[in-house]
């Protein structure tokens, strides 16, 4: 086996603990982890891709989506909410993308650590259709699970707002299902008036 096979090993192994980064939602009785949330994005990004125009190229998009949140195997997932969580999070992130994706062979790692930047910048219409599919699935996970993480900060609709406009700025098919999400969330009371 090659040095650079064994790179990739390593780095699959690796890539296997994001599956134990546990997120605020939660799926049943248990929190959602970091592994299924991209799993459901993934889902997400194939399921809307023909919904929107231009069409994204869904290799960079499924490509983004596979790695955006592989550092938080290092960093943490840090909940959209968490005040204090937040003023460190660009800090962890950038440490722990630069150790994550320098274990890879150069090429590779550096072509990882772009897409992941990429994402992270929003510059592209790839990385906010990818953006757009990462926001709309937290949402629903939330939803769907009874907001138990929104209840515990007081969570305002005002508040959510400002994480979730850049998703519906995207307008469809983001913005009527997160509207339609929005108006199930405030007839159960998940979110504060």
């Amino acid at each position: 086996m090659s040095g650079r096979q064994a790179a990739l090993l390593d780095f699959i192994a690796l890539a296997d603990r994001l599956k134990h980064v546990l997120r605020a939602s939660r799926t049943g009785e248990r929190r959602e982890n970091a592994g299924e949330h991209a799993w459901h994005v993934a889902l997400i990004a194939v399921l809307l891709a023909d919904e929107v125009e231009p069409r994204p190229d869904m290799a960079r998009v499924l490509s983004m989506i596979a790695i955006h949140d592989v550092i938080e195997i290092e960093a943490g997932d840090t909940f959209a909410f968490d005040e204090a969580g937040l003023l460190t999070q660009a800090a962890r992130e950038q440490a722990a993308a630069a150790r994550i994706f320098g274990m890879l062979p150069p090429d590779l790692g550096q072509r990882l650590h772009a897409l992941w930047q990429e994402f992270e910048a929003q510059e592209t219409p790839e990385a906010r259709f990818a953006m757009g599919c990462d926001r709309l699935q937290g949402f629903a996970q939330q939803v769907e699970c009874g907001a138990p993480a929104w209840a515990k900060v007081g969570l305002t609709r005002a508040r959510s707002l400002k994480r979730m406009q850049p998703a519906i700025d995207l307008g469809p098919p983001f913005a009527p299902m997160i509207e339609a999400l929005y108006e199930r969330a405030m007839r159960e009371g998940l979110l504060l008036p």
